[in-house]
């Protein structure tokens, strides 16, 4: 088996990195986190992380997944570090607009029930609707759309997350719950309650 030719030694600088990958480091920062300066810290962090470590780099993925790895990295650190920094008050969310959801009877009963999503499959395939999902994403609390990304979106299993959030399982489940339950309602309201976006 062949090994894989080496790098062009120009393109693994990190100004071609941050020329050629900076926009997608910096957006899968901030959808992260929502914080612009944090975000732009975190991908420099990572571009010289991977400075330095440019030499382990075996070309088995693309540079680009490969840069994504260590930034993810850096988020998971920066998040377990900034989570145990907050007192445990803060890591409670509370949402009314969630609860208005429901009836106010002990089987809480959807007051209307979710729309027919059609085929939500097609939806995946249109640059419109991942704008609209990120808006969606926007409109959580930050501890929710932290939670929904590190489970969903970075797969991260429950224990895991738990580790780098500093917080009980049900305490995540909750916050997941609620999260799932306000993107719902914004997905409606926004993408499939519309008609000829089916």
């Amino acid at each position: 088996m062949a090994t894989p030719p080496l790098p062009d030694p120009a393109s693994t600088s990190p100004q071609h990195w941050l020329d050629e990958h900076g926009n997608a480091l910096y957006r899968y920062a901030y959808f992260r986190l929502r914080d612009a300066a944090q975000a732009e810290d975190l991908v420099q962090e990572s571009l010289l992380a991977a400075w330095q470590a440019r030499h382990g780099f075996s070309g088995r993925s693309s540079e680009r997944t490969w840069l994504i790895g260590i930034l993810k990295n850096k988020l998971v650190d920066y998040l377990r570090k900034h989570s145990r920094e907050r007192p445990f008050g803060a890591l409670t969310d509370t949402d009314a607009e969630v609860d208005a959801l429901f009836e106010d009877d002990a089987d809480q009963h959807w007051k209307a029930s979710p729309l027919d999503w059609g085929n939500p499959t097609n939806a995946l395939h249109q640059k419109q609707f991942w704008k609209v999902f990120v808006e969606c994403i926007d409109t959580l609390p930050p501890r929710q759309a932290q939670v929904f990304s590190l489970c969903e979106l970075d797969e991260l299993d429950n224990d895991e997350a738990c580790k780098v959030l500093g917080v009980a399982s049900t305490n995540l489940w909750v916050m997941l719950h609620r999260a799932r339950l306000r993107l719902r309602q914004c997905l409606e309201v926004n993408w499939f309650g519309h008609e000829g976006r089916k």
